[in-house]
């Protein structure tokens, strides 16, 4: 994997279209200079770079400017705090909130001339990254080009690329965007997260369909309450930024955005609920089966992954496909249940890594009250055996939520271990103490900690007998642990297999 490629086919902007365009405050420099690409990160430049220099979470880009210059940048654009001298060498524009004009000028610089994919956007708390890979993957099913931009993974078509945010900063994107159309992609599946949305990293781009999945505590470190986050939320249900909605009421939240959302949209849910597609989950003793029912036909299919929670997911994108223009029939010949379903399996989202192991073992990406009950609950149901958990959560983030979701734990399982996952730059002491605390709060379950996860997971498999089920609550399929900010490899699926192993002579 590496960085995501610049298009080929882009012409160069001479800096004076960018000024007249965006209405930039000219400080000094050639207006006759020509940028060929745009980049927030000094080392990311490429020679003829306009190097974005704005506030970050611990320092100011301005103090990146020589680095980028010297790598090649042939102007630098920044806000007034950031304004440098003329002694830099290169031209100096000023906007006075350089985010907001990024993502619409990063497309004006890219623009391949050829039309970009149709963009299916997803957002919620959970099941986003989800959406979008069941989205890219019904795609295929169909015969499209695709690309992806999820937490984990870009693609386009068959190429893989590695950034670290959720949702790519605006010039990544949309750079993404021109190198998929240059490649004649038909459709790309994004998921869009609440702090992309805030800061402007969706600017520029019109979604055929945004799709909602749900709302539940999460992220407060950054909006404070629900209110807020859904607030920031909605803002990718505008015109400016989507066409047409497709909004799940499986949360409150749905219907609290379907009354203020200002584009058509469609709503998908249970019979109770009242919505345009109706879901409902079938019978089926080794996948999540559902139909899907709305004036315009059925779609039946069903997922590989376990989970009523998945099989929502895997609607949600099959509506969102059939309202972006491609239709319920063309949907269902791709999907249907005598096709073979939905052919991806979601990695880390309740994995199974046990094989036919006698001890069922899980890894799940879960970080969050909600999800911790979705996959609870359908442990419970395929699994007669006793439950033991184990988990821990990210540092940096909300503190709010842990005690929850170290309650629900225990309210769920016969044994808890909470250990250490990815503390960052915080105390992983801190983290433990917080989801104990909320565990504590129950009776009849058994409590553990064991800061090591390698150990926490050797003695979840060493107490389990045959017939228990283990789950891994967090890492999912994630390849590393932050722990003081330094990414240390680490894989929690090789380790649970390691200890599966170790304990049973399988693996």
């Amino acid at each position: 994997m590496a960085g995501i490629p610049r298009p080929t086919q882009s012409t160069p902007v001479p800096l004076q279209t960018l000024v007249e365009e965006f209405d930039l405050d000219h400080r000094h420099g050639s207006l006759d200079t020509e940028v060929s690409g745009i980049s927030l990160a000094s080392g990311d430049i490429h020679r003829g770079d306009l190097f974005v220099a704005v506030a970050g979470r611990a320092n100011h880009g301005a103090r990146f400017v020589d680095d980028a210059v010297a790598a090649g940048a042939a102007a630098v654009l920044t806000d007034q705090d950031g304004a440098v001298g003329s002694e830099l060498g290169v031209p100096v524009v000023v906007h006075p909130a350089p985010r907001e004009c990024l993502g619409r000028m990063a497309k004006r610089i890219y623009d391949p001339g050829v039309p970009l994919p149709a963009v299916f956007a997803v957002t919620g708390t959970n099941g986003k990254t989800s959406v979008a890979l069941y989205l890219e993957a019904i795609a295929r099913q169909m015969g499209l080009l695709t690309a992806l931009s999820t937490t984990h993974e870009r693609r386009i078509l068959d190429d893989a690329f590695r950034t670290p945010l959720t949702t790519p900063e605006a010039p990544e994107l949309q750079a993404m965007l021109a190198v998929a159309a240059e490649r004649g992609v038909q459709v790309m599946a994004l998921e869009a997260s609440a702090q992309a949305i805030q800061r402007h990293r969706l600017d520029g781009l019109t979604a055929e369909v945004a799709g909602f999945t749900n709302l539940s505590h999460d992220h407060f470190e950054d909006f404070g309450d629900l209110e807020t986050y859904l607030g920031v939320k909605a803002q990718l249900f505008t015109p400016a930024h989507a066409t047409r909605a497709v909004i799940s009421l499986e949360s409150p939240w749905g219907k609290s955005l379907a009354d203020t959302v200002q584009i058509p949209f469609t709503t998908i849910g249970d019979a109770e609920s009242g919505a345009d597609w109706t879901l409902d989950f079938l019978d089926s003793a080794e996948h999540e089966a559902f139909r899907l029912s709305t004036a315009e036909g059925e779609i039946s299919s069903f997922t590989r992954s376990l989970g009523w929670h998945m099989a929502r997911n895997a609607a949600l994108a099959a509506v969102m496909l059939s309202e972006g223009g491609f239709g319920v029939e063309a949907v269902s010949q791709a999907i249907g249940a005598s096709t073979g379903g939905i052919g991806v399996v979601i990695p880390g989202r309740l994995e199974k890594v046990s094989g036919d192991a006698e001890i069922a073992v899980y890894v799940d990406a879960g970080r969050s009250e909600d999800a911790y009950r979705h996959t609870f609950q359908t442990l419970r149901r395929h699994h007669s055996g006793r439950l033991i958990v184990v988990c821990g959560t990210s540092g940096d983030r909300d503190r709010t939520k842990r005690p929850l979701m170290g309650r629900v734990a225990a309210e769920s399982a016969d044994v808890v271990i909470v250990t250490d996952d990815d503390p960052r730059r915080e105390d992983p002491a801190q983290i433990r103490a917080d989801l104990l605390a909320g565990a504590h709060e129950v009776s009849g379950c058994q409590i553990e900690e064991i800061a090591d996860p390698r150990q926490a997971i050797n003695r979840a498999v060493s107490i389990a007998a045959p017939g228990d089920v283990v789950v891994w609550m967090g890492p999912g399929s994630q390849n590393y642990r932050d722990v003081g900010g330094v990414k240390q490899e680490f894989s929690a699926t090789d380790e649970a297999r390691l200890a599966l192993a170790a304990h049973t002579g399988t693996a």
